[in-house]
C-alpha cells in the first residue's frame, strides 16, 4: 500500500468515526438545550421572578467556580488521554484519570470551604440576601467539577453517550420532575428548596455515570500499576484554566453583576433574555462540534485550501437559520419572553441586543474554535484577557445607569470587539478569511 492510499484510508476511517460521533453530539446538545429551555420556563413559572433569579444567581456563580475548581483538568485530561491511548501508555493513563480526579475534588473541596468563609464573613457584616442559598448550593460545587471532569475524560474515551447524556439529558429531566414534585407538595417553590433538588439529582447522576466510567476503564484499559505526572498535568492545566476562566467569566459576569447590582427580581429577568438569546448560537456551536476535528486535521495536512472550502461551507450552513431565528427573535421577542411570565416581557430590549451580539459571533465564524484547533490558542488568550477588562468596565458603568439594558449593550459591545479581533487573528495566522464573506473566497477558487 502506498503511502498516499494509506493516508486516504486513514481519513477515511477518520470521517467514519467523526460522522457518527458529531450525529450523537448533535442530537444530544439540540435536545438538552431544548429541554434546558423548558426547565427554565417552568422554573420562572412556578418560582417567581425573585426566588428563580436567586436560584439562577447561586447556579451561576458555581458554575464559574467549578471552572476554577477544575484547574484546567478536565480539557488537561482529554489531551493527554487522548495521547496515552494512542502510545498505549496505559500506566499514565490510569495515572491521569486517578490523577485528575483527586486534583478536582480536591480543589472543589477547598474552594467551597472558602466561599462558605467568605459568605459567613459578608453576611455578619451586611444584610445579604443571597447568604443562606450560596451556602446550600455551594455543595454542587464539587458535584459540578466533577461531572466536568467525567465529560471530558470519557468524551477521550470516544464514548459520546456516556460523556454528554447524563448531564445533558438526565439531570434536567430529574432536576424538573424534582421541582413539580416539591412545587404539588407544598403549593410553592423556593431557591433553596430547588438549590437542594440541584443537588441530589446531580448527585445520583453523578454516582450513575461513575459507575458506568469505571466499568468502561476496566474493561478497555489494560490492568498496570498507575503511573502519575503531575508536574506536566498541571503545568499544561493552568495554561487551560486562564482560557477557560476568562471566557467563563466573559459569559456570567453580566448575570453576576445584575444579581449584585439590581438584586435578585432584574436577575431572573435578565436571564430570561440571556437564555433565550443563546437561540440565535445553536446552529454555530453545533457547526463548531462537527467542524473542529477537521480543522485541526486540514491545518495539520497543510491543506489551507481545503480548510478554506470547510469553512466557507460550514458558514453557508450557520448563515441562513441563525438569520431566520435572530429575526424571529427580533420581531417575537414579547411574546416569546411572556413564556417565563408577564413580568418577563420587560427584559425584550435587552435580549434585542442580545440577539445582535449572538448574531455579530454567528457571522464571524468559528474564530475561537480555528484559533485554538491550529495551535494559535496562546496567541488568542490576551484577547480575552483584555476584552475581560472592557466587559468589567462596561458593565459597572452601564448597568447602575441603565439596568438590565445596559448590561446587555456592554456584553454585546464586548463580544463584537473580541469576534472582529479574532477574526483578524486568524487571516494573520491561519491564513484564511473566518467570516461569511469566506464563500467569496471560496467561489473564487472553484
Amino acid at each position: 500500500m502506498t503511502e498516499s492510499s494509506l493516508s486516504e484510508s486513514s481519513k477515511s476511517i477518520s470521517l467514519d468515526d467523526f460522522t457518527k460521533d458529531a450525529t450523537v453530539a448533535l442530537l444530544i446538545q439540540v435536545s438538552s438545550l431544548i429541554l434546558t429551555y423548558l426547565v427554565q420556563v417552568f422554573l420562572a413559572r412556578w418560582m417567581g421572578k425573585t426566588e428563580y433569579g436567586i436560584y439562577e444567581y447561586v447556579m451561576a456563580l458555581t458554575l464559574l467556580l467549578t471552572i476554577l475548581s477544575g484547574l484546567g483538568l478536565p480539557r488537561t485530561a482529554m489531551r493527554f488521554i487522548s495521547v496515552y491511548r494512542v502510545e498505549q501508555d496505559w500506566g499514565r493513563l490510569r495515572g491521569i484519570l486517578r490523577g485528575s480526579w483527586f486534583l478536582t475534588f480536591l480543589g472543589s473541596v477547598l474552594l467551597s470551604g472558602i466561599v462558605v468563609g467568605v459568605v459567613l464573613w459578608v453576611g455578619h457584616y451586611r444584610n445579604f440576601v443571597y447568604a443562606t442559598p450560596l451556602l446550600v448550593g455551594i455543595g454542587l460545587l464539587p458535584l459540578q467539577a466533577l461531572m466536568n471532569l467525567y465529560v471530558e475524560t470519557t468524551t477521550a474515551l470516544e464514548d459520546i453517550p456516556l460523556a454528554y447524556i447524563p448531564s445533558e439529558l438526565i439531570w434536567p429531566l430529574l432536576l424538573l420532575g424534582g421541582g413539580f414534585f416539591l412545587l404539588h407538595q407544598n403549593d410553592s417553590l423556593s431557591s433553596i428548596q430547588m438549590l437542594s433538588v440541584a443537588m441530589l439529582t446531580l448527585l445520583v447522576v453523578l454516582v450513575f455515570q461513575a459507575a458506568l466510567v469505571q466499568r468502561k476503564v476496566h474493561l478497555e484499559i489494560e490492568s498496570t500499576a498507575p503511573v502519575y505526572n503531575y508536574s506536566e498535568w498541571i503545568k499544561v492545566s493552568l495554561i487551560l484554566l486562564l482560557q477557560q476562566a476568562f471566557l467563563l467569566i466573559l459569559e456570567q459576569s453580566d448575570v453576576l453583576l445584575v444579581g449584585t447590582l439590581l438584586g435578585p427580581d432584574e436577575t431572573g429577568i435578565y436571564n430570561a433574555a440571556v437564555m433565550t438569546a443563546h437561540w440565535v448560537g445553536l446552529v454555530l456551536m453545533i457547526l463548531n462540534t462537527i467542524s473542529s476535528p477537521r480543522f485541526a486535521a486540514l491545518y495539520a495536512q497543510k491543506d489551507i485550501k481545503g480548510l478554506q472550502q470547510l469553512v466557507a461551507i460550514a458558514n453557508i450552513w450557520i448563515f441562513i437559520p441563525t438569520i431566520v431565528i435572530a429575526l424571529g427573535l427580533f420581531v417575537f421577542s414579547q411574546p416569546v419572553l411572556s413564556l417565563f411570565g408577564s413580568d418577563f416581557i420587560s427584559a425584550s430590549l435587552a435580549l434585542k441586543i442580545l440577539v445582535l451580539s449572538r448574531l455579530v459571533n454567528a457571522l464571524c465564524g468559528s474564530v475561537s474554535a480555528l484559533m485554538v484547533m491550529t495551535g494559535h490558542q496562546n496567541k488568542s488568550l490576551p484577547v480575552f484577557g483584555y476584552c475581560l477588562v472592557i466587559n468589567l468596565v462596561l458593565h459597572m458603568i452601564a448597568i447602575p445607569r441603565l439596568g438590565i439594558v445596559g448590561a446587555a449593550i456592554a456584553t454585546c459591545t464586548t463580544t463584537i470587539i473580541w469576534n472582529i479581533w479574532l477574526s483578524f487573528l486568524v487571516v494573520k495566522y491561519v491564513g484564511i478569511q473566518p467570516s461569511i464573506f469566506s464563500f467569496l473566497h471560496y467561489k473564487e477558487n472553484v
